[in-house]
């Protein structure tokens, strides 16, 4: 028999007791959460490559001048030593693992897929180097906040406007920390005029004004690559091992 926190010996709990049952099977719950809770603390001290995750629609079609563009900017980033993340489904997320494979390397797993198991959803894009897959939204997403190191969010439908705001908000309340959000896209730009609008009102000013620049938009791939270049360099130059002389050397699997 267990005990209680009082040091008191706990009865047997009939079946029959519905409210004691019950209440064994939220604390028991919340106890599972608070464990899966814990074991997210845990990171990694380094990793050998730098991880930029891309959020956007599955509906856009091949060839489309987006596909084209995200192509061009998965394909910069996989020769640049990132690894690619998507949602592993068609569309724009194809088209980001379409580019990164396109850049001939001999390192595996270079393009992930982190895949939401719905009962009318597409098969895993055949681009995609290792897939994951997840019974719920909250674990995926979560998933997503912890092996990546850079966001950009081209265009997309209401999934890729809840993915947005999640790491949006993450960064707001620094739980996640140095990792770029990049919008890109006429889309975008237009929504962060409206926050500016009806967030920032006089008379009742619902966010902080830099709360605001938290979302990094871009017009094209090429700033959004300017960008990721320069947060890529200082992450490989944080990854670097020093030698006891306190000269760096290069970390294993980091492109200089």
């Amino acid at each position: 028999m267990n005990k209680a926190k009082s040091g008191k010996t706990q009865e047997f709990v009939s079946l029959a007791d519905e409210e004691s049952v019950r209440q064994i099977l939220v604390d028991t719950v919340l106890r599972l959460w608070e464990t899966v809770n814990n074991l997210t603390r845990l990171r990694p001290s380094k990793r050998d490559r730098y991880r930029v995750t891309i959020f956007g629609s599955a509906r856009a079609q091949p060839g489309s001048f987006v596909c084209e563009e995200v192509r061009y900017l998965t394909r910069e980033l996989s020769a640049m030593g990132c690894n690619i993340v998507t949602g592993g489904g068609p569309g724009l997320m194809q088209a980001a693992n379409e580019g990164a494979s396109e850049v001939k390397i001999p390192e595996k797993d270079r393009s992930l897929g982190i895949r939401i198991e719905l009962p009318f959803e597409q098969e895993v894009n055949p681009f995609v180097d290792q897939v994951f897959e997840h019974r719920t939204f909250f674990s995926r997403l979560h998933h997503f906040v912890l092996v990546s190191d850079a966001f950009v969010v081209v265009p997309g439908g209401i999934g890729t406007v809840l993915e947005t705001c999640m790491i949006w908000q993450l960064l707001q309340v620094r739980q996640v920390q140095n990792t770029p959000l990049i919008l890109i896209g006429k889309m975008w730009s237009e929504l962060m005029e409206w926050a500016k609008i009806h967030m920032l009102r006089p008379e009742l000013p619902l966010v902080n004004p830099e709360d605001l620049s938290i979302p990094r938009c871009m017009s094209t791939a090429d700033e959004a690559i300017t960008l990721i270049r320069e947060h890529h360099a200082r992450w490989l130059r944080e990854q670097t091992p020093q030698d006891s002389d306190g000269s760096k050397r290069p970390a294993a699997g980091c492109d200089e």
